[in-house]
């Protein structure tokens, strides 16, 4: 047996290598390595694919969310709404802009930001909600698009992890995750579903005023040289980064239909268990992507769980130990114990397995015997 890895990137390079080698030879003998010819194909290729209008590629994922909200205009002290349980760049870049963030709790089914929470947050300070589509899984998008429309909210959503996931609406119509907000942003650090091979991100909107002033802010503020129209930043996605994704954008589909597929195989082998959650799709399957595949251990053993798996050799993760709330960077007398039930419990239970599109069935075979051994 192959040795299990948490993402294996070698594994997936190996299949087409010489396609993005020769993607990336492209820049070394064109030597337009920043703006050049790969980062405008890969723009107009990923706008076609998602069905957006603008694409604004920048230097990775948390740029890109600080970005999106530079370009909406929020003001220091404006409330942004945003969910408790998920990865720290979310609320940074609330942060760094002396925004106010307000975490609320997630559903215990998706992990996804609670609707009722987002209602219970909403004051007259609001001005956005930041809907994490975390681990590869559409958040409820229809309801929180009502609820910015009630209140006239902008809705920024952090995509980072679910880029190529569907959000099927109740009349059965379906979107692209990332194009149904006002902006979204997305990393392509490269464990995610789509990954280039060092840091890059992009910002997804169909509003022409709002992709104008975005151009800018990635570009120093400027539109024309040395002329700064708007406070700006330097964030750029290389050309380099831009040939490894054009090998890999077309390939994108396959990639999550493969993490689906191993999805699948897990929850048959855990099935009935009554120590084990699987993870919930919501809508149809394409609305789950599977950037991490994560249990809830239900017997109050999951470190144990861990370690008995790292024995193995089956690596393993906990994402995340510690709710935002909770850090020591976003400590507020304003949060309220009772208020994040949900995300409290999800910390102590969590475990995401190997997840990439090279798993096969005897490495799932045995991660999963391993699993069942321990908890039996």
């Amino acid at each position: 047996m192959k040795k299990i890895q948490m993402v294996d990137l070698k594994g997936q390079y190996d299949k087409i290598k010489d396609t993005v080698n020769n993607s990336i030879q492209e820049v070394l003998d064109n030597t337009a390595y920043i703006n050049g010819p790969q980062v405008h194909e890969f723009q107009k290729s990923l706008q076609d694919y998602l069905g957006v209008k603008h694409v604004i590629p920048c230097a990775n994922g948390t740029d890109a969310l600080q970005i999106a909200m530079m370009g909406l205009g929020l003001k220091p002290g404006d409330e942004v709404i945003t969910a408790d349980f998920t990865f720290a760049a979310t609320v940074e870049v609330i942060a760094l802009l002396q925004l106010t963030p307000v975490l609320v709790d997630v559903e215990p089914d998706t992990f996804n930001i609670s609707i009722e929470a987002i209602r219970n947050a909403v004051t007259p300070k609001t001005k956005a909600i930041v809907p994490v589509h975390l681990f590869g899984q559409a958040a409820n998008m229809e309801q929180i698009m009502a609820i910015a429309k009630e209140h006239n909210l902008s809705v920024i959503e952090d995509n980072a992890q679910a880029i190529g996931a569907n959000y099927k609406y109740s009349d059965g119509s379906k979107k692209k995750v990332g194009v149904i907000g006002d902006v979204a942003s997305t990393s392509f650090f490269p464990s995610k579903n789509l990954g280039c091979y060092g840091d890059g991100g992009a910002i997804f909107t169909n509003n022409d005023e709002l992709a104008h002033i975005i151009r800018g802010v990635v570009n120093h503020g400027m539109y024309v040289r040395y002329h700064h129209d708007v406070v700006g930043v330097n964030s750029r996605l290389d050309s380099v980064q831009a040939a490894v994704l054009n090998a890999k954008l077309p390939l994108l589909d396959s990639y999550n239909e493969a993490r689906q597929a191993a999805a699948e195989k897990y929850n048959a082998a855990f099935a009935g268990h009554a120590s084990i959650v699987t993870p919930v799709t919501k809508g149809d399957k394409d609305s789950h992507v599977f950037h991490q595949y994560t249990l809830r251990i239900l017997n109050g053993d999951r470190d144990g769980l861990m370690k008995h798996l790292q024995s193995k050799d089956i690596p393993c993760a906990i994402y995340y130990p510690i709710p935002l709330h909770k850090q020591k960077a976003y400590l507020d007398e304003r949060y309220n114990e009772a208020d994040f039930t949900v995300t409290n419990q999800l910390v102590n239970e969590v475990l995401s397995l190997p997840m990439h599109t090279e798993l096969d069935d005897e490495q799932i075979k045995f991660i999963t015997d391993s699993i069942l051994e321990y908890l039996t």
